[in-house]
């Protein structure tokens, strides 16, 4: 109990620290879920702590992601008049957002002659990871990797998002909503609350629309390219 308690407390530690420093520098780079990981992991190496030992805190922290995920409803409670306002909108582009997210991880595969299977691991990075584990299994994906390919996607989001809207001048909580949902998932999803309440909401609608879609896109892509 002593050992669970002292590894649930280190990584909320750590956590809190990395995103006053981050809050304080304003550094895209020091995004606290990047920077948190590292630093862990770094810990753990060092100090030549199992991982099956540190996961007995882990895991009670890792039991209040479901309830985080289901509290982001309650954003789309308060902007539900505008997101029915621009539901044609939200769901064309994600849409259209899946489909190229999968078409690009084919040919980038393809390219670095990345072999079948891993391509199909790799194939449901922009969905939140609980859903992408089962639909790598279901089309042959190695779950492990998906997991690996899922967190990289979101915190590449987070990090590259803001350059990305700057850049191309997206400017309204719609389309920044939606581009973040739909390609970086929930971490992608956390960053948006920088960006206001309505941002956030069109943000965790696109991540559902995502998860539900990429269960019947990801078949389809895989029989139409495989």
């Amino acid at each position: 109990m002593l050992q669970t308690i002292s590894y649930m407390l280190l990584t909320i530690v750590i956590f809190f620290f990395m995103t006053w420093l981050y809050k304080r520098t304003g550094i895209s780079f020091l995004f606290p879920i990047l920077t948190s990981t590292i630093v862990l992991l770094l810990i753990l190496i060092f100090a030549k702590i199992p991982y099956d030992t540190y996961m007995q805190g882990g895991r009670v922290i890792n039991f209040f992601l479901g309830p985080a995920v289901v509290g982001m409803a309650y954003p789309l409670y308060t902007q539900w008049d505008v997101i029915m306002r621009f539901k044609k909108t939200i769901l064309s582009s994600v849409v259209v957002a899946m489909f190229a997210g999968m078409v690009s991880v084919i040919i980038l595969g393809l390219l670095f002659q990345l072999d079948e299977q891993m391509l199909r691991s790799f194939l449901p990075k922009s969905i939140t990871s609980p859903v992408a584990i089962q639909i790598s299994d279901a089309i042959g994906g190695i779950p492990q990797m998906t997991v690996l390919f899922v967190i990289i996607a979101g915190i590449t989001g987070a990090i590259g998002g803001p350059g990305i809207y700057r850049l191309l001048k997206i400017d309204t909580p719609v389309s920044k909503g939606v581009a973040m949902g739909s390609a970086a998932h929930g971490i992608g999803v956390s960053k948006l609350t920088e960006y206001g309440e309505l941002t956030l909401s069109i943000g965790s609608v696109a991540m559902t629309l995502s998860a539900i879609l990429g269960s019947f896109l990801c078949p389809v892509v895989i029989y139409l390219f495989f």
